[in-house]
């Protein structure tokens, strides 16, 4: 996860979430504008960029809802034919 928010903010947010994953704080929003993800507003769009071994973009979800993102998620990686780590 790449938030444009600082280091301290998502800090607190990973711990009032009990976040089990990285979040790269990004506050001078270089990877934002990198992804095209930058809105005029100075956030970040909530956009999922799937990722392949070889570091090729696979899919991108422009259409993010934060109440199932997490099953969504599990769902593309399903039918992008990528299975958990073990």
């Amino acid at each position: 996860m790449v938030s444009v928010d600082t280091l301290k903010d998502n800090t607190a947010f990973a711990k009032m979430h009990e976040a089990d994953f990285p979040i790269l704080a990004n506050p001078e929003k270089n990877v934002a504008e990198a992804y095209g993800v930058l809105a005029d507003s100075g956030y970040a769009r909530r956009w999922t960029f799937y990722i392949g071994p070889d570091g090729k973009i696979l899919d991108i979800d422009k259409s993010v809802h934060v109440s199932t993102a997490g099953e969504d998620m599990v769902g593309k990686l399903t039918a992008l034919g990528i299975k958990k780590r073990t």
